[in-house]
């Protein structure tokens, strides 16, 4: 199939073309003639070779033709959800917007985050814009796959399969959207039309009827595991646990219990036995893992991670951005003797502790004193030079968070021996962590029945055990406007700053979006 590439019509019509002709009137009759005649020999041999066929890429009509292609697709969906650049900036919204970090880096570096942390960016921010384009690539991805797969003559088992990875992969990623900017457009087909291009922002409660459908679909067709060499595709599990956040997040108790629960009873997530080594490359996609995006490293096409790079001190070839606020260091409770929750420097460089490559961490690496250490790997597994080509994945979801969803559902519906079960279980494994025999009062079971008491520790517990995980903004706005402003600070108020502006690019762009 040929493909005009240029409209000649439009090449040769916008400017008058500057010829000179020197002679008398036979002479310049006969040259205008010949050039007329070289612009019409040119301009059909132009033609043809503006239809040839396209080298080394495909138009919707030529591919979706077999289960490879398929496979292949589906492949950018994930891609298009990775950390590979810097348009993927959901740690800005999770962390930076929280009270868990500041921008951190140099003063003038990324400024345009600095609004973001002050909830007072406008609709031009260059962040908003990016993340906004990244989101709606992956969204675009995955409506093509659903499209497209369903008329492939293939296996239906692995077709129902791929289309449901891109259905989790749509539905993760307008979760997100909805959860940093409320209302946003609703788009659910390949953009070949002007009704599928300009759509109307969809309502909060729309859009999170469609991510339960569309993960609904995902948890009947996928797989509980895969062979080890699809391993990190996305899996029933994952879905299910994705359907409890999602109810969770609706204040839906029961329901997001149920699914919780049926998540559980596939019998395959445990909690490893330390805290530290969910976020080593040694145990990438283990068995406290639920999804996480996968990275790898020395590829072409790139698939590594950037969060090496940006979270690293400059030593390292970093940018040291998410630094660590006191408030945060705060959280991790601490001993009567003074002995801490291992999970502080598991999770956060600190002055005088281990860094990750074996040297003290110290202060001056960071303007508020702290660096993340997750994300981050040592220099022996990527080098500074290639810092932002790490082989580290990103874990989103694991059972830890599970257990403390359940307990936070359970509470909520006042079964406070359940909550605790939950909680607790999360709690010993922190104690057990620790580097000899932790005091008696360090991370003891919590035994509280007062369903404000049991409330609070079961925040707190999120907050320790999901420190520098991107989830802490989003559990701040959910939990309401008292613990977010709380938390924020005076400045925020939580009816007019609970979520961020449109960018300006979407407004300019979608007609069916009244200004």
């Amino acid at each position: 199939m040929k493909r005009t590439i240029i409209n000649i019509s439009d090449t040769f019509s916008h400017q008058p073309m500057n010829v000179k002709v020197i002679g008398n009137k036979s002479q310049i009759l006969h040259s205008a003639i010949m050039l007329m005649i070289c612009f019409l020999t040119s301009l059909c041999a132009c033609t043809e070779f503006l239809t040839e066929d396209l080298k080394g890429e495909f138009s919707s009509e030529t591919f979706y033709q077999n289960d490879k292609q398929a496979i292949q697709a589906l492949n950018g969906v994930y891609n298009a959800i990775s950390f590979s650049g810097f348009s993927n900036a959901v740690w800005v919204f999770g962390d930076i917007a929280s009270d868990d970090a500041e921008k951190g880096g140099n003063p003038g570096d990324q400024s345009e985050i600095t609004y973001i942390d002050e909830f007072n960016p406008d609709a031009n921010n260059g962040i908003i814009s990016n993340y906004w384009s990244h989101s709606y690539d992956a969204i675009a991805r995955a409506n093509n796959v659903i499209a497209n797969v369903p008329a492939i003559s293939m296996d239906e088992t692995s077709k129902n399969r791929i289309i449901g990875e891109a259905e989790f992969i749509r539905a993760y990623s307008y979760f997100n959207l909805v959860n940093i900017f409320g209302k946003v457009p609703l788009k659910l087909l390949p953009q070949l039309a002007q009704e599928t291009i300009h759509v109307p922002l969809g309502e909060v409660s729309d859009i999170y009827l469609q991510i339960e459908n569309d993960l609904s679909d995902a948890a009947a067709a996928l797989p509980v595991s895969y062979s080890i060499t699809d391993q990190g595709r996305v899996t029933r599990g994952a879905a299910l646990a994705m359907l409890g956040k999602v109810n969770l997040y609706q204040q839906k108790w029961s329901t997001a219990i149920g699914y919780l629960q049926q998540a559980e009873a596939l019998g395959i997530y445990e909690l490893l036995p330390s805290y530290a080594d969910n976020f080593k490359m040694a145990h990438e996609n283990s068995s406290e893992s639920i999804f996480e995006i996968q990275h790898l490293t020395g590829q072409n096409p790139f698939t590594g991670s950037g969060l090496n790079q940006w979270f690293a001190p400059a030593s390292e070839g970093g940018y040291y951005f998410n630094a660590p606020t006191q408030s945060l260091v705060d959280a991790f409770e601490r001993s009567l003797t003074g002995e801490v929750d291992p999970r502080l420097d598991a999770s956060i460089g600190r002055e005088g502790q281990p860094w990750l490559n074996g040297e003290n961490f110290s202060a001056t690496w960071s303007p508020t004193g702290y660096l993340t250490k997750k994300h981050q790997q040592p220099l022996s597994e990527v080098s500074s030079s290639l810092k932002g080509d790490g082989g580290l994945n990103y874990i989103y979801l694991r059972y830890a968070d599970l257990l403390l969803m359940k307990a936070e559902a359970f509470n909520e519906i006042n079964n406070a021996d359940s909550a605790k079960a939950n909680l607790n279980k999360v709690r010993r494994r922190a104690r057990d962590s620790f580097n000899g025999t932790p005091p008696a009062d360090l991370l003891a079971d919590i035994t509280a029945t007062d369903q404000s008491l049991l409330r609070i520790a079961i925040h707190n517990e999120r907050r320790a055990e999901l420190a520098q995980e991107f989830h802490r903004y989003f559990d701040l706005m959910r939990w309401g406007k008292a613990e977010a402003e709380a938390a924020l600070g005076p400045d925020f108020n939580y009816e007019s700053k609970r979520y961020f502006p449109l960018p300006q690019a979407e407004l300019d762009a979608n007609r069916a979006i009244s200004p």
